[in-house]
């Protein structure tokens, strides 16, 4: 069954009629002072995100400019796949997707359209947006090495090279070559040190691997705290959740047992939105991306998940006490082009 719609408000996913945006002036969600369109007055989002705080984050959007947000929420390869067989038909304004490979996907398909924006321009780097403008970046992931300690010196760990080491045999956890977070690091690779390099420390890396290859972040975090492997790679979020007792004090008792190691350089990716290339409200979809994208919006979108903002470090104390990175300088729009290419050499290289 399709992924049912969940309205900020509850009303049907339809555009309000002349009289029911005139309904809201008279109550003081949009202007009276402007004849707003009926089409200018809500807008659909199908987003690969599932937190509380971004529900919050719309709803505060609609207070300040009268546009209801009607949302959507499913995995990102569902939403990209759902968009594409709607076609013209789609009521989605915006896509929001995690990880700049699916970013990419959305825009080979066609389902993004350009947007001009000033004020993004101004707000966001250059390496965390698209070229031709269809999508932005509004927040960041960092893809760390997680240590036991009690297994392996977190000192021996300098770059994402060092997994390669023969010293680390049996003792590397990884997350299965299904994982997007895990292509786009070796996208990273092949960008940094070329193919034939990156295709050696693949073959090293695998080979030091004998746990059975994860589906996720957390069950590969608590086998590194049951001294299961040594070092695995993780989202530093996954970690934060449980940093935070969000899965409750067992796993938050888990996640002290390990140690945060920031590669020089880290591999930085991204959660992003787009307008989608059929929008019917294209203004009202451009108006949320900056509020998502501004320093107040963009807060809350990173702190939502413990993320990190596009610029700096944020306030979150748990990811301030995992200390400071340094960014590969990679552009989103590069990591997703070459996602592809990674996945290959991933299955050619035990991977699996």
């Amino acid at each position: 069954m399709p992924e049912a719609i969940t309205p900020l408000i509850r009303a049907p996913w339809r555009r309000r009629s002349r009289a029911g945006a005139w309904a809201l002036a008279a109550l003081g969600l949009i202007s009276t002072g402007v004849q707003a369109r009926a089409e200018d007055t809500s807008i659909g989002v199908y987003s690969g995100r599932h937190y509380n705080s971004d529900q919050k984050l719309y709803q505060q959007f609609t207070t300040q400019t009268g546009i209801q947000v009607k949302l959507l929420e499913a995995k990102d390869d569902s939403l990209i796949e759902r968009l594409r067989q709607e076609g013209k038909n789609t009521p989605a304004d915006v896509l929001v997707l995690v990880d700049a490979a699916r970013l990419e996907r959305a825009t080979s398909l066609d389902l993004l359209q350009p947007a001009r924006s000033a004020t993004l321009l101004r707000t966001i780097p250059p390496n965390l947006r698209d070229s031709k403008g269809r999508w932005v970046a509004l927040t960041r992931r960092v893809r760390v090495v997680l240590v036991n300690p009690a297994l392996v010196k977190a000192t021996s760990i300098r770059t994402y090279g060092d997994l390669a080491n023969p010293a680390l045999k049996g003792k590397v956890c990884l997350r299965d070559r299904k994982s997007v977070y895990n292509q786009s690091l070796v996208a990273s690779q092949l960008l940094l040190r070329g193919e034939a390099q990156t295709q050696s420390w693949l073959k090293a890396m695998t080979s030091n691997v004998t746990q059975p290859y994860f589906s996720s972040d957390i069950p590969l975090i608590r086998a590194l705290a049951k001294g299961q492997c040594g070092v695995g790679l993780v989202n530093t979020y996954y970690l934060a959740r449980l940093l935070n007792g969000e899965a409750g004090p067992a796993d938050r008792a888990l996640a002290r047992k390990l140690q945060v190691v920031f590669p020089k350089p880290a591999h930085v990716n991204i959660s992003g939105a787009g307008i989608t290339r059929y929008a019917k409200n294209p203004q009202g979809a451009l108006k949320l991306i900056e509020f998502l994208a501004s320093p107040v919006g963009g807060k809350g979108y990173a702190e939502a998940n413990h993320e990190y903002p596009l610029k700096g470090f944020g306030d979150d104390p748990i990811l301030k006490g995992m200390g400071r990175f340094q960014a590969d300088g990679l552009s989103a729009e590069q990591l997703g082009s070459r996602n592809r290419d990674a996945v290959k050499l991933m299955e050619a290289n035990g991977w699996l």
